[in-house]
């Protein structure tokens, strides 16, 4: 059941300057959580891949965003790019490369010339990628999977969740901003390494998020994600990402 790159992709590290730190002054619980980081973003596509779908956005209005979604696989990185089908078009391009950080680049409105290739000049600022992604409950650093290249990172506990045996890892934000995350706390499938469920925490440590993917086809002998869904619990808006998967 591997939700896989749906975040990330969807499409979920840099070279973690943390683990050059000598690990005599880490307790094995960080240790532990920064090994199983690593392990989770040194998980790639292994080819090529377009999926379309529809967010759907249920706050104080109920809005229906058709979005496509890519992977771009190429010898040293790869990209995922997010892009609505709406008259309010946005692209989102991330560039996933072993043991560097991530790269984002946004795109509003009618597309440009060059903005399609998967070369970014300029990143976007920290506090940019803390934002929503076409006004969805998903934000820039959701489908980047930013946290889990957060240096902090440490295994809470062991524990079952819908039924999948997982490790409780705890990722924290060493420069929290105001309106950002301060901590997320995902349960990692210790089989797939996939996300059971996850939790967002603000800057008060109140729970301002959570994470959930909820369907799985199979295709070509493998489980991919169908759904998947985040909810603020502070405003009570949620976003579903209903993917088209064909069964086999």
């Amino acid at each position: 059941m591997k939700w896989r790159f749906a975040l990330a992709a969807l499409s979920l590290l840099t070279a973690f300057g943390a683990f050059a730190e000598t690990t005599n002054t880490l307790s094995e619980a960080e240790i532990q959580g920064r090994q199983l980081a690593q392990q989770i973003l040194e998980e790639r596509p292994v080819t090529n891949l377009v999926q379309t779908g529809v967010l759907r956005i249920r706050g104080s209005n109920r809005v229906d965003v058709p979005i496509q979604f890519q992977t771009i696989v190429k010898a040293t990185n790869w990209c995922a790019r997010y892009e609505t089908a709406s008259s309010n078009r946005v692209l989102l391009i991330v560039i996933h490369e072993a043991e560097k950080p991530n790269h984002y680049a946004l795109f509003e409105g009618p597309p440009k010339l060059g903005e399609a290739v998967d070369r970014i000049g300029t990143d976007l600022p920290n506090s940019k990628i803390m934002t929503p992604f076409a006004n969805s409950d998903f934000w820039i650093a959701d489908l980047g999977l930013e946290f889990f290249h957060w240096p902090e990172q440490k295994i809470l506990k062991h524990d079952m969740k819908r039924g999948r045996s997982c490790q409780v890892l705890e990722s924290a934000n060493p420069n929290p901003s105001t309106n950002g995350y301060s901590r997320v706390v995902s349960w990692i499938d210790n089989e797939t390494l996939g996300i059971v469920h996850a939790e967002a925490y603000d800057l008060k440590n109140k729970l301002l998020k959570e994470f959930d993917p909820k369907s799985f086809k199979k295709v070509n002998g493998q489980w991919e994600l169908q759904e998947m869904e985040i909810r603020n619990d502070q405003t009570g808006s949620r976003t579903r990402l209903e993917f088209d998967v064909k069964k086999e």
